[in-house]
């Protein structure tokens, strides 16, 4: 059944058309993206179906005592309530409903009340009809209900006393959002509903509306959100509206289909029209010169035919975009940026705790985590904002960084567009009205003041400063946030070919996946790298969540990294994470190395001498043996045989591991055990090192194949299955050592 009809709907903003004559229809129980650019009219449009405003033209009916629920962008008008009240607008006639029968309650336990039995009848009929309303629209799972939803948000139940004014941006969106989850309206509109969500609460929310039973159209720019959530798009484009079943990727598709077709047929008639003024030219030319009056009475008809002709609308195929052409003038060192187990606090909560990572030349990487987890706080270490408690954080060679904020309020927002960028980029008006043109800011637009500046176009200017600045690393926090989805695609390109280095916080997973080359996580203080975008991460993820809930040892343990058959697969791709959640150690990856391409993720040499341990390198016989050996009674057959394929790797082998230690400064290049090794190594004898490699290899898969069988059979007996998990281990650790030797071969 049809719950929203427009018809030809006309509205303008001044003398500006925003809508002009658009039609469509809206199903029950459809899943509705409402997209466009910034400036189309979507929030227009969406404001005439809350019923909030009227259209100056045309028609839009809903259907009959339909409950519409409404969130918008920016909250208004609800500074002075809780946010208790306002998680319960959506309840406002049950909480009525409970005030009454709470004082009907008190009058039936009045002595006068209960000595006249008339009046007792009377209230306790009163009471029934309320009571049973209250049951029947849900009154006594209301409170269940606003926690549920509440904690879905990651609002706490102990902020339910705040003032709401005092919230910050992004928390009143989520308490008004939830507000409106927890009524459940027959119609719910929301306005970019993702903003200020972190990554869990967005798949939070993205199932709640997939199973939501009522009609729901959002706003959003997030592709990933919209291709998960909506069952139909709606586009308006130009004053007009286009719609077609299917995500935002589906719709896209059909689009360009539906353009090129369209275009094809505008060049048909394109001819048509040009033989059919020919022809009518012709026609009077004969009538002039023969002095026939049929001639033009024919002329005369083929005209009119002609203006009633209903003409194609030629199709725009390409439409410009912002140009953020990013190139910087010099390029860093191969070592960005290095930490090493960096913590920081603030009063009792560690933020941070023990990080440590290698930001390399040419890396992109997606910085990821909740809300509150610290990466703000990273970011402000990096720009030297604030310091570390401990560890030490170092930049590399030439580095010149550029940083966009999630949120920078304007100095002066009286200044026009222009006055601001001449100001901030020290160029003439000249140059600085050509520069701006890229990013969309055209004509009287550049006279704007900044503070009318809508979210994205603040965005847009602040992204062309930093450009115009040429940095070579790159900090954006939340870079795509308020940019429509055109500007998001224009960016991504951008930065997609930038020659340099960009670390980003996005929450935007379709921003990630086109960008990411590696995903950093902050969890609890720790972070974690991954190697790959983030569909890569997030089946790292269900990876492990997997092996969490199948429980045992075993399985827990494994569920720190890939598991092997994963690592192997990631290191022979240069993509995924290898063991223990570490990047795989590979030739085509070599950076994962340092500093964590050891076995103690985030330890540097540095640190483990200060431990007073002596390093070794980790693919040397004498660490490998050291390993095997302190399995003690529990060194089984399979470890030997690790070990005795590791006795069988020539001394070509050894040579090969010391020179890459000594060239990725691991170990001791002055020890006169690498020097040894480094003289017996030849060119000659590679092809037959490689070979041999890979013979040992694959008797080591064996029997990490015989382990991975005894494990699941050890699964009731805790000690054999720990000391044959170590066992696997090992061989394992052993494995990646013999890979990352072939892979650079």
């Amino acid at each position: 059944m049809i719950i929203i009809s427009a018809q030809q709907l006309k509205q303008y903003h001044g003398a500006h058309l925003v809508l002009d004559g658009i039609t469509f229809e809206i199903m029950e129980g459809d899943k509705v993206a409402l997209i466009g650019r910034n400036g189309s009219g979507k929030t227009t449009l969406m404001r005439l179906m809350a019923r909030l405003s009227q259209p100056d033209e045309g028609q839009l009916m809903l259907k009959k005592d339909t409950r519409v629920g409404y969130v918008a962008q920016v909250p208004e008008g609800l500074d002075d309530h809780s946010v208790l009240d306002v998680l319960g607008l959506g309840f406002q006639e049950l909480i009525v409903c409970r005030n009454q029968m709470k004082e009907m309650e008190q009058q039936m336990s009045d002595p006068a009340c209960i000595a006249d039995p008339e009046q007792l009848e009377r209230l306790l009929k009163r009471y029934a009809a309320l009571q049973e309303r209250f049951e029947r629209e849900g009154g006594y799972e209301m409170d269940a209900r606003i926690d549920q939803v509440a904690d879905g948000l990651d609002i706490a139940k102990a902020h339910y006393g705040w003032r709401f004014g005092s919230l910050s941006g992004g928390e009143q969106t989520r308490v008004v959002l939830a507000s409106q989850l927890i009524a459940s309206p027959d119609l719910l509109l929301l306005d970019e509903p993702t903003n200020h969500l972190d990554l869990e609460r967005v798949e939070w929310l993205e199932g709640f509306l997939r199973d939501y039973s009522g009609t729901v159209i959002l706003i959003s720019h997030d592709r990933y959100f919209l291709d998960r959530v909506v069952t139909r798009t709606l586009e308006l484009e130009d004053g007009e509206a286009q719609t077609a079943a299917g995500g935002y990727t589906e719709y896209m598709r059909v689009k360009e289909q539906r353009l090129l077709k369209q275009f094809e047929e505008f060049k048909e008639q394109q001819k048509v029209m040009k033989k059919m003024k020919e022809t009518i030219r012709q026609l009077e030319e004969w009538g002039r010169l023969g002095g026939n009056e049929k001639f033009f009475r024919r002329a005369a008809s083929m005209r009119k035919a002609l203006e009633r002709m209903e003409q194609v609308k030629r199709p725009v195929l390409e439409r410009r975009h912002a140009d953020f052409d990013v190139r910087p003038t010099d390029r860093t060192g191969k070592r960005v940026a290095v930490l090493e187990d960096v913590e920081k606090r603030y009063g009792d909560r560690d933020i941070l705790q023990g990080v440590s990572a290698l930001l390399e030349y040419g890396d992109k990487t997606a910085l990821i985590g909740r809300n509150g987890s610290g990466k703000t706080t990273l970011f402000k270490l990096l720009l030297g904002e604030e310091q570390p408690d401990a560890g030490k954080l170092e930049w590399g060679a030439r580095v010149d960084v550029g940083y966009l904020a999630q949120q920078e309020e304007p100095e002066n927002p009286k200044l026009s567009v222009l006055e601001h960028f001449r100001l901030e980029a020290g160029v003439e008006e000249g140059e600085a009205r050509g520069i701006l043109a890229r990013y969309l800011f055209y004509g009287a637009d550049v006279f704007r003041s900044i503070g009318q500046l809508s979210g994205g176009e603040w965005t847009r200017l602040r992204l062309a400063l930093l450009v115009h600045r040429k940095p070579n690393v790159l900090l954006l926090d939340e870079p795509t946030n308020h940019l429509d989805i055109a500007s998001r695609e224009a960016l991504e390109d951008s930065l997609a070919g930038f020659e340099g280095t960009v670390l980003a916080i996005s929450h935007d997973r379709y921003f990630v996946n086109r960008l990411a080359s590696g995903v950093w996580e902050l969890e609890n203080g720790k972070l974690t790298a991954y190697l790959g975008d983030y569909e890569a991460y997030r089946e790292k993820k269900l990876d492990l969540q997997a092996r969490a809930a199948q429980g045992g040892s075993w399985e827990n343990r494994a569920g720190a990294g890939n598991g092997l058959k994963n690592g192997r697969r990631a290191a022979e791709k240069g993509t995924g994470t290898g063991i223990d959640g570490k990047p795989a150690v590979t030739g085509a990856n070599k950076s994962a190395s340092e500093p964590w391409g050891s076995r103690e993720v985030g330890k540097s040499e540095k640190s483990r001498r200060a431990h007073g341990s002596e390093w070794k390198a980790p693919g040397s016989r004498e660490v490998q043996r050291t390993r095997l050996e302190a399995g003690g009674d529990g060194y089984s057959a399979a470890s030997a045989s690790g070990e005795t394929m590791l006795d069988q790797a020539p001394t070509e082998l050894d040579a090969g591991q010391a020179n890459k230690n000594v060239g990725s400064g691991h170990g001791d290049p002055s020890s006169s055990q690498n020097r040894s090794r480094s003289k017996s190594g030849g060119k000659g004898s590679n092809h037959k090192s490689a070979q041999q490699l890979e013979e040992a290899m694959a008797r080591m898969e064996v029997q990490i194949q015989e382990l991975d069988q005894q494990l699941e059979e050890l699964a009731n007996d805790s000690a054999a299955l720990e000391q044959t998990w170590n066992e696997r281990e090992r061989l394992s650790a052993a494995y990646d050592e013999l890979l990352a030797q072939w892979a650079e071969m």
